[in-house]
């Protein structure tokens, strides 16, 4: 059963090697990594500062920056051709 599927799974990312990926599941991936990305550094800046408000500051200076780049990262590294067979 558990072969099954990571044989099944195996067999789907062959097929899709060469296939670009589409802008929405760019930005969707883009928000789940800031979600996480973003709590991680408030906690950082909150046990650094000890200030939860700055920490927040920080925070949300964060996501909207971080964001940004990241999908314009993942936009052009899905123009690269190079490690996709």
């Amino acid at each position: 059963m558990l072969l099954d599927s990571v044989i099944y799974s195996k067999s789907k990312q062959s097929a899709s090697y060469g296939k670009s990926e589409k802008t929405v599941r760019s930005l969707a991936k883009t928000v789940s990594w800031r979600i996480v990305g973003t709590i991680d550094t408030m906690i950082i800046a909150w046990a650094i500062t000890g200030e939860l408000t700055l920490a927040f500051s920080i925070g949300s200076i964060e996501v909207v920056s971080k964001m940004i780049l990241y999908f314009m990262h993942e936009r052009i590294w899905n123009t690269i051709k190079w490690g996709n067979n």
